[in-house]
């Protein structure tokens, strides 16, 4: 925890950090500066770090991020469009999904979504990230038909979509090879794919989440198939629920070999368990959500892990809120996510940190840190630097709480916001 360690942590230099850290933790950090991958016992040391130890990570990671990136914090302008609530994988963790009966269940329509992706632009957006539930009678084809519906009316808008569990139940609907079914969803106007479903990539662990959902193997396969088709992605990694650091680690080394051989990742998202309203708590079976403790390690762990493979590492605004997000872009993280303009899967687990942010309020928050904030597109081309302040920005009244909020989540597990 915080208290457990330094209040003034982010004014310590760097090397001071790293002198007072343990012999042991000390020579991880060391050979991590040199540029050396670490292995897996040397990041497990990093994940179970506390007090001192815990500044040395935090410190050393950020000047990693200065090194790699340097002082720009990159954002984007998006929006959300969950097109369905309907799923009937029966994820333990999901306070999204709903029977094809509730009475809140949904289904939009292709022309609202095409809607909502127009007015998108009209403010701005230059993305939408489409995810949604797994309904029983899902035409395996209307991920492609939502695509090009959106392609036609805005050929420009890079369309980020679809978790690779989705795209396996295309193909299990469809029957197609993976193979080919990406290439048809790729010529529909795909541009890139959340690496949602993750979750934790190991089976003993998912099978506790969701006995439903894809192995490891099968994540593996799409995300693989998408990077060597031309289709980059992001990567998560869900933490805070029936986890250890062990497995932390092993997801994150797992990513980094993948990025070894492909070089598709654009980013590294570490998403926090929501867990009031969902099963897996209600249950017994899951510890009450991420902890500040665990939040600002997994972006340490991540940012060091990854160091010379993935440079950006996402905070989810969502998950954490935005005081504890500003606190993780001091602790190697270099990517305040976007402004959604609507979400609802985090929404429904009971997170409660909003659904929307503007670009201003995104730029004030990261100038209170003293860093540049810069707009960027889905896969960090840089779009505009912000060297000075401008009348948009202004830090969001009242939703700078330290881990309170202003709105009702639970569902941002589900799709992995």
């Amino acid at each position: 925890m915080l208290s457990q360690i330094n209040r003034d942590w982010k004014d310590i230099p760097w090397d001071c950090a790293l002198r007072t850290a343990t012999p042991t933790v000390a020579t991880v950090l060391e050979k991590a500066l040199a540029g050396d991958d670490l292995g897996f016992e040397e990041g497990l040391a990093l994940a179970t770090v506390e007090g001192q130890d815990l500044v040395a990570l935090v410190r050393v990671a950020d000047e990693l991020r200065r090194r790699e990136v340097g002082d720009r914090i990159t954002y984007v302008v998006n929006r959300n469009l969950n097109f369905t609530n309907v799923c009937i994988v029966g994820c333990a963790f999901c306070g999204f999904s709903r029977n094809a009966d509730a009475p809140d269940a949904y289904f939009h329509s292709i022309e609202t979504l095409v809607a909502k992706s127009v007015e998108a632009v009209e403010r701005g957006a230059t993305e939408v990230c489409i995810q949604g539930g797994l309904p029983k009678d899902l035409d395996g084809y209307f991920y492609a038909q939502l695509l090009r519906a959106i392609k036609s009316q805005l050929p420009a808008l890079h369309v980020h979509a679809y978790s690779p569990m989705e795209i396996t139940y295309g193909v299990d609907k469809t029957r197609l090879p993976l193979r080919d079914y990406m290439f048809m969803l790729k010529d529909a106007g795909l541009n890139s794919i959340p690496g949602t479903a993750a979750e934790i990539l190991d089976d003993s662990v998912r099978k506790s989440l969701s006995p439903n959902k894809l192995k490891v193997r099968q994540w593996i396969n799409v995300i693989r198939t998408a990077h060597n088709i031309g289709i980059p992605s992001t990567s998560t990694m869900m933490y805070g629920h029936t986890e250890f650091p062990e497995h932390w680690v092993r997801h994150i080394l797992l990513v980094r070999e993948i990025q070894k051989d492909t070089a598709g990742f654009t980013e590294f998202v570490p998403l926090g368990f929501i867990h009031p309203e969902t099963r897996l708590f209600r249950s017994g079976a899951a510890r009450a959500g991420h902890s500040i403790h665990e939040d600002l390690i997994v972006h340490a762990l991540a940012r060091v892990l990854l160091h010379g493979y993935i440079p950006n590492i996402q905070v989810s605004w969502v998950k954490m809120g935005f005081e504890m997000s500003l606190e993780c872009l001091q602790a190697g993280a270099n990517d305040f996510s976007g402004t959604l303009m609507e979400e609802s899967i985090s929404k429904s687990a009971g997170a409660t940190f909003g659904e929307s942010v503007t670009p201003g309020e995104l730029r004030a928050m990261i100038r209170t840190i003293g860093r540049i904030p810069a707009e960027r597109s889905t896969t960090y081309k840089i779009l505009k630097v912000f060297e000075h302040s401008d009348p948009q920005e202004h830090v969001p009244a009242g939703r700078l709480p330290l881990f309170g909020g202003t709105a009702d989540h639970a569902g941002l597990n589900a799709i992995g916001y």
